[in-house]
């Protein structure tokens, strides 16, 4: 194998290094809302559902994978979408995946039919995956490395917010328009987008190293084949063969890739990269911080809306001062990082996403806007504190010509958090909901009880209906959603407390060094199992001890 981490003798991308500081900083506009449109187009959709199935007679699944064939797509084409954009250009795979997100958003426009939306949906996926890789790895490749921190701390606020905006973008649309509006939007934004892009130098992989399509097919199919059977858990039951065998098969897929590219030449994915604590400490951060943020967005829309009878529009106003603590944050993460150091800030950011979460355990139906607000900005507060030192510890980690590659890795760990996040939040609600609300159901009639136990919205709309009755099933489906609630945010918590406790012991600290224990428990199997040490080089700050002018000493050699 070709040792793709050696250190890179270009501090800057030859091709933007004459840009001035303006250029650098329009380019850094763009691709934060070239990313800022992938992310939220992701979750947009959801408030428009009803009156999508309204419309289209779309089933409860069709409506699912309106949504989610987006998300999969994107994710299992990540890898191969970064390594082609290193390759061949990264502004040309902006573009290109523009025109593709574009033409696909305008469609659904156009169309009666619930599949026909759903591969529209899809192909927009194949424009998203050629953009989203590309945002960062033109970035970083722009800013000279003592500068990377705070480029990357405001692209990863941008795309953190982004949910938040994709919410309060919906809501207004749908307050004025029509849900068609929403692709109207989609559309438009990205032809403004393609001709703001048009605007900005490119850069690319100067030494042309050839594309492993072998480890592109393996790790996209590893992915999508996860990733879908995640998606499915709420609905069919993490027990379906269908799910687990899914996601065993993703397993298998995952490590047929790492031993492929272990003996590749020139692998899509250096799979030795995970042995750096910097990388791993990254890619679980974010793994974990994706988990709790759409696990939480799950469950709390649906508390606003359906028990505090917040609208689309509300609800997205209500979201707004979180996007605060993450954008500040992401924005001072160089000023920082280099005093706290990765371990602190990875491990605090997660544990006070954990604490948060907790907290909202408490909320009730009577509960008003500042008894929710005050636990979300403790999330939100964590959510800033880690979102971008995980992104620049994989960024910085990875030689200029591999950014793509490590952009996507950064990317595809956010796709299978997010997705794994909404199926745990989602199966623990729904199988405590009906648990706790079947045994209340036991006087009305089957065709009311099977409504109320699909969900709360479902029993919300039967209630209103039953005259007298109602009132009681508004009351035992509200309790049991709460309950269910309570229960969901607390298995999200906890599984933030464990990682937090992982990247405490794990993570490289302000001095650029795991523990001693932990050296010595790594040190001599790394060597072993993967030939000596992982070549080391300029990880932007990352790592380095705060007292000596950004230097520091490679982890495997203390």
């Amino acid at each position: 194998m070709v040792d793709t981490l050696a250190e890179s003798d270009q501090n800057i991308d030859a091709n933007l290094a004459t840009l001035s500081k303006f250029g650098r900083y329009w380019l850094l506009t763009v691709a934060a809302l070239d990313v800022l449109l992938v992310i939220s187009s992701m979750v947009a959709l959801n408030a428009a559902l009803p009156d999508i199935a309204l419309q289209t007679s779309a089933s409860q699944t069709q409506l699912t994978w309106i949504v989610d064939g987006y998300t999969v797509v994107l994710a299992c084409l990540l890898l191969p979408a970064g390594a082609i954009g290193d390759r061949y250009g990264r502004r040309g795979a902006l573009l290109v995946g523009l025109a593709i997100f574009s033409l696909a958003s305008i469609a659904p426009v156009f169309l009666d039919s619930p599949v026909q939306i759903i591969v529209a949906r899809a192909v927009a996926g194949i424009g998203a995956a050629l953009i989203m890789p590309a945002t960062l790895s033109v970035l970083t490749t722009a800013f000279p490395k003592n500068e990377r921190n705070k480029a990357v701390g405001i692209w990863a606020g941008a795309a953190s917010s982004s949910a938040i905006v994709g919410f309060l973008g919906t809501g207004l649309l749908l307050h004025f328009f029509s849900w068609e509006s929403i692709f109207y939007g989609f559309a438009a934004s990205g032809i403004a987008l393609f001709i703001a892009t048009c605007t900005i130098r490119s850069s690319r992989d100067e030494t042309a190293t050839p594309l492993d399509w072998v480890g592109a097919v393996l790790i996209g199919a590893a992915l999508a084949v996860f990733v879908f059977g995640v998606v499915e858990a709420p609905t069919r039951g993490w027990t379906h063969p269908i799910v687990w065998g899914c996601m065993v098969a993703g397993v298998v897929l995952g490590a047929a890739f790492a031993v492929v590219q272990l003996r590749r030449r020139y692998p899509l994915l250096d799979v030795r990269l995970f042995g750096r604590p910097d990388f791993a400490t990254g890619a679980i951060g974010i793994t974990f911080l994706f988990f709790a943020n759409f696990g939480f967005f799950f469950v709390a829309m649906q508390y606003m809306q359906l028990i505090l009878g917040y609208s689309p529009l509300t609800t997205s106003f209500a979201l707004i001062p979180l996007a605060v603590p993450i954008m500040v944050l992401g924005a001072t993460m160089h000023l920082y990082l280099p005093k706290v150091g990765l371990r602190v800030a990875v491990a605090l950011g997660l544990f006070l996403i954990g604490a948060g979460l907790f907290a909202l355990r408490f909320l009730n139906a009577g509960s008003d806007y500042v008894d929710l607000m005050w636990p979300m900005l403790i999330t939100a507060v964590g959510i800033g504190l880690c979102v971008a030192p995980t992104t620049s510890a994989i960024m910085n980690a990875v030689p200029d010509e591999k950014q793509g590659v490590a952009s996507a890795v950064n990317d595809a760990t956010r796709e299978v958090g997010a997705a794994v996040g909404i199926a745990v939040a989602g199966s623990v609600l729904a199988a405590q909901y009906s648990r706790v609300l079947a045994p209340g159901l036991a006087g009305f009639p089957d065709q009311v009880r099977e409504a109320a136990l699909a969900s709360l919205a479902q029993a919300l709309a039967v209630a209103g209906e039953l005259g007298p009755q109602g009132a009681r099933l508004a009351d035992l489906a509200e309790s049991a959603f709460i309950e269910s609630m309570d229960l969901s945010l607390f298995v999200l918590a906890i599984l933030l407390a464990v990682a937090a406790t992982f990247v405490a012991l794990w993570a490289p600290g302000r001095d650029g060094q795991q523990y001693r224990f932990v050296q010595r428990l790594t040190r001599s199997r790394s060597d072993d199992e993967l030939g000596g040490p992982v070549a080391d080089h300029d990880d932007g700050g990352v790592r380095a001890p705060t007292g000596n002018g950004g230097k520091h000493r490679a982890i495997d050699h203390p």
